[in-house]
Parts: C-alpha cells; structure tokens; sequence
C-alpha cells in the first residue's frame, strides 16, 4: 500500500544528496528540519499490543499524509516503545501510559544475585516481536514512500538499570564492578543483534535510516545514548560505558551520541575522542538556557572534527549561525510553520550563515 505524501522523488534526491554532503563534511551550510509538530501521532505503545498492526499503522498513516516537510526535513515514522524497550526484550516489565513508557524488573529479579544474572536473547519475547512486525509492516505498507526508523533500543546501562534498578545499579558499580562489566558486555552484543534484526528490515524500504532523533543517513546510523552516565565519574564512564559506545561506533558507519543534560559534559572529552563517532546531540535539559546560549560547547564538539544536532527556536537557530555558522549543524526548528513562513526563515537563515 502506498502512501499519498506532500513530497516528490524529487524532494528525496535532495535529502538523499544534502545529508550525503552534510556526513562527508562537504555542506557548507547548516541542514535545517522544519516539519509538522504533530507528524507522529503519537507512540506505538499508546495500542494494546493485541491491536491489529493494520489498525495501529492506520492511525499514524492519517497524520502522515497531514504532515508537510520543509528544508531538509523528510517523511519518516518508528515504533516508539520508550527509550530502552531493549530491556522489555530482556524481559523487564513494559508500562505504557500516554507520553512515555516505564520499566521495571521482572518478579524476583532484585533476588537474583548479580553473578547469577545472565542475559540472552528470547526471539518469541512479545515486546521484541511487536516492534518486528510494526517495522516489518511499516516497510511493505510505506516502503519508498517515507523513512522507517528503528526504535529506541537504549543505552547498555540504561537497559541494565531496568533489569536492576537504578539505585541497584548504582550499588553494583561499587559491589560487583567486574560483574556489571560483564552484563554491560553482553547487552552490547544483543543491542547489535537488535539492531541488525531491525536494519535488514529497514533496508528493503530503499530510504535511509534514521533513528529516533532527527538525523538521517544512507547507511546505517543510531543514536546511541546512556542517560545512566549523568549519575557516574568520568572513571566510571571510561570503564562501564565506553567500550560499549566504541563497538556500537564500530558497527554502525554514522553514529552519534545523545547528550542529555549538564551532568554528561563530564564525559564530552571522552566521546570527542572516539574516532568513529560522527556527531553529538546536545540537550540542555530541563531548567538549563537552550543549547544557544552553550556556544563555547558547540564550537567545542566542532572544532574536535564533529557534527552536531540539536532542537532549537527560529531565534535560536539564527544566533548560532551567526556566531558559529551553519556548518556542521544539523537545526531541527521546534515551531510549526506555513509554507511561506518557513520559506522566509530558510531564506534569512541562509543570508546570515553566507555573512558569517
């Protein structure tokens, strides 16, 4: 089934050949993602998972063909379980309640001691066969027509704190060192099964990947994140997260980081050292000046060779460009607009980066 869209073949050459430029360094300008606020329609987790996938791909099919795309944003869709429904594969209980998704441990898992936890793959676990067939689904229905995006894995101490429980976590780091090292490793390795399950899926719909962030690639991209580490030293970053965002970085061949939050500045220096890792998303978090008012941060994450994502308003995405220029900057506008008004915005913005 195909999809009526208020974008071209056209439209896609341009996206596939701006964000292609935008990765090897050769866009001279910031990309610029304009697009309809409500073009989700929602999370996937909002149905009941006995709804039909028909029905539930119904539902975000109406907001998609209301949806419009200006500058370098593009038609896209993914099954949002929440951030870390990895740990829902690995069998932690799964909570949907609208807006987001809790986790918790499986009954009687804080009774498992931690050298006794070990983790495998269940391929009939009912969380990882819903987000399969959603993506399964979302291919042959949309296929050619928008970009079909993974879904939020998580991070490895992310999906282990909702096997464990933060606060357990954060006591094994001290009690069990080796053996938080130990499931950390063998998270990344399903993590990377996940991805690869989901990814020979994606590619058959010929448009891309994308994440759940707005950043689009040709190849295979993520953004990766560990929200854990705001609680953690630099130390304990190098040793329980690094090795995996390297092997992650190593797999994928556009891979950038989620940065959330003051605390995670601490670990900047250590990402910005990872080879293969093209870019960072940086987000203030909630009660901190928006990411405008972070530029010695932002001409940091640049000057270190990478790119740079970020949710900014109109007046935000013009401060940056004037200060910094546009290059590098991927600018997603966090304000709906009209064709005409997006048109002038496109238009002011490209003058100010030219003058910069």
């Amino acid at each position: 089934m195909s999809i009526d869209l208020h974008f071209t073949g056209e439209d896609w050459e341009r996206i596939e050949r701006d964000w292609t430029a935008w990765w090897a360094g050769d866009l001279d300008r910031a990309l610029v993602i304009i697009e309809s606020l409500d073009q989700f329609g929602g999370w996937a987790s909002d149905f009941p998972l006995e709804t039909p996938v028909d029905e539930v791909l119904d539902h975000f099919q109406a907001h998609l063909k209301a949806a419009r795309f200006y500058g370098d944003a593009w038609p896209k869709w993914w099954p949002n379980f929440g951030p870390g429904i990895a740990a829902g594969f690995l069998g932690a209980q799964v909570h949907p309640v609208p807006g987001t998704v809790w986790f918790d441990p499986a009954p009687g898992a804080n009774e498992v001691a931690i050298e006794d936890l070990h983790l495998s793959g269940d391929a009939a676990n009912v969380w990882r066969q819903r987000v399969v067939a959603l993506t399964q689904a979302a291919v042959e229905r949309w296929g050619g027509c928008i970009s079909i995006g993974h879904t939020d894995l998580g991070g490895n101490l992310d999906i282990l704190a909702s096997l464990r429980t933060t606060q357990q976590l954060l006591l094994d780091l001290y009690d069990a060192p080796d053996e938080v090292v130990r499931l950390a490793g063998e998270i990344t390795q399903l993590w990377l099964r996940y991805y690869d399950e989901l990814d020979d899926v994606i590619q058959k719909a010929g448009r891309g990947t994308t994440p759940w962030a707005t950043i689009w690639s040709p190849a295979r991209c993520y953004m990766l994140q560990s929200d854990f580490a705001t609680m953690i030293s630099p130390q304990m970053f190098e040793r329980f997260v690094l090795p995996d965002l390297a092997a992650c970085c190593q797999a994928l061949d556009h891979a950038f980081y989620h940065l959330d939050g003051k605390g995670q500045t601490l670990h900047l220096d250590m990402l910005l050292s990872l080879a293969r890792l093209r870019g960072i998303q940086w987000i203030p978090g909630d009660g901190q000046p928006p990411p405008e008012k972070w530029l010695p941060l932002l001409k940091r994450i640049r000057d270190r060779g990478k790119l740079c994502q970020l949710y900014v308003t109109p007046e935000g995405a013009r401060t940056i460009v004037r200060e910094l220029g546009g290059r590098g900057f991927a600018l997603h506008i966090e304000q709906e607009m009209g064709q005409a008004d997006a048109e002038d915005f496109l238009h002011v913005l490209a003058a100010e980066d030219a003058s910069a």
